[in-house]
């Protein structure tokens, strides 16, 4: 193991784990096969720390662990004093061709190790607790103070620091409704009361260009609060596939937009990361309809995975093979037992080879396609480790079958898998 974890840690990554989901913290733990990635993400973690941008893209198929990746890579940044946003691109309530919907989605993800979602109006809170400070400090003004710090967004987006200002004299007169009002506007959300922003001054809701702008605006409200950055993560983009082509067209339009203003210097601050399937990168519905953005993301993957490039634009995941399965159930064995009074017996009943023929038995329902069993592997590996810790005269030997049902499969591995690869327990 990594590092030591806590007991709630503990608890909470194996709650999730019971619930076949990934932990949203403690991915350290997990982590089989990543290391390789590690130094140089640190490396690009500090170039955004430093004021710069970066731009990444993960591709892998189901099972690679895409969104494991992106969530560990989410922890790494936070322990550093990152914010954090996750975003899952989907036609229906997050399309990438509606900007100003991912800005939302990403403002009410918006976490640090110590803020939960949404976390825009504490980080804004602390933020103007640090410039009435420094405005006593310098003797000038607050306001003016908040217009020259937001001085470079107001080129772009003249209405954030505007409604920046109209939130802090609503908190200071006590209109709480106006307040939070302006809130939920400065975080893009729609339908905002007509009388709250006659009262800033300010009209209409956020839409696809002024998202940009707000994005800026909050890179420059982390940064000045003390924040090293935002990593933001835009998850499971192959969705835009699925889309009418009109609406893929201006998907595709808007990333290509995005990887250049992040590789222009326009967010500084700003770690984006996406993730997708190489059908997505490499398919003709995909990234390849739009040669700009093709190009950009150009990555040649000809030699052995061994030999990848960390520094390239994309990243693969080659997923699980049986040996990185039984590697990952001892670690989850491991965290099981730490602290625990049984844990030797534990370890003896659940022995290495037991892990083995679990995978194996888990893979071979799933038709041998061991990239598809993470999930349902660590699921019934932890109901298994309840088991032997409840009841000391159980033996996984002989009193454990792996049978999978009907309702065990989510969406995307019923897609990864064919009816007649998998035994189902009907």
């Amino acid at each position: 193991m990594s590092t030591a974890v806590s007991a709630r840690r503990r608890r909470e990554i194996l709650d999730a784990l019971r619930r076949g989901t990934v932990p949203s913290n403690g991915l350290d733990q997990l982590a089989v096969g990543l290391g390789r990635f590690e130094a140089e993400l640190q490396a690009e973690l500090d170039v955004v720390a430093g004021g710069g941008a970066m731009f990444k893209a993960v591709r892998g198929d189901y099972g690679s662990g895409k969104t494991f990746f992106a969530r560990w890579l989410g922890d790494m940044a936070m322990r550093r004093g990152f914010a954090v946003a996750e975003v899952q691109i989907n036609e229906i309530d997050t399309p990438l061709h509606k900007l100003e919907t991912v800005y939302r989605r990403s403002i009410e993800s918006l976490h640090t190790t110590t803020l939960p979602p949404s976390a825009l109006r504490p980080i804004i809170d602390a933020w103007l607790f640090t410039i009435e400070g420094d405005a006593d400090d310098q003797g000038i003004g607050v306001d003016e103070l908040v217009e020259r710090r937001l001085a470079s967004v107001a080129t772009s987006a003249p209405v954030f620091p505007m409604a920046i200002r109209a939130y802090r004299r609503m908190v200071t007169e006590g209109d709480n409704d106006g307040a939070d009002g302006l809130i939920a506007w400065l975080g893009g959300q729609p339908h905002v009361a007509a009388a709250v922003k006659r009262r800033a001054g300010i009209k209409g809701d956020l839409d696809h260009f002024l998202a940009l702008g707000f994005l800026r605006g909050l890179l420059a409200v982390l940064a000045d609060a003390g924040n090293a950055g935002l990593l933001l993560v835009l998850d499971e983009v192959e969705t835009l596939q699925r889309v009418r082509s009109d609406a893929r067209a201006k998907a595709l339009n808007a990333l290509r937009q995005l990887v250049d203003e992040v590789h222009d210097g326009h967010f500084p601050g700003l770690y984006l990361l996406i993730t997708g399937t190489p059908a997505f990168f490499d398919g003709r519905q995909g990234a390849q309809l739009l040669p700009p953005l093709a190009d950009r993301l150009h990555t040649d993957f000809s030699r052995d995975a061994r030999f990848d490039n960390p520094r390239a634009p994309q990243l693969r995941l080659t997923g699980f093979d049986l040996d990185k399965l039984v590697e990952l159930g001892g670690r989850v064995r491991e965290l099981f037992c730490s602290g625990l009074d049984e844990a030797d017996r534990i370890r003896a009943v659940a022995d290495d080879e037991f892990l083995r023929r679990f995978a194996d038995a888990v893979a071979g329902k799933l038709g041998g396609k061991v990239g598809v069993a993470p999930r349902l592997f660590l699921r019934k590996l932890v109901d298994v480790l309840d088991t032997i810790e409840l009841h000391p005269d159980f033996d996984p030997y002989t009193d454990y079958e792996v049978a999978i049902g009907t309702g065990e499969l989510s969406a995307a591995e019923r897609e990864a898998v064919s009816a007649d690869d998998v035994e189902l327990n009907l």
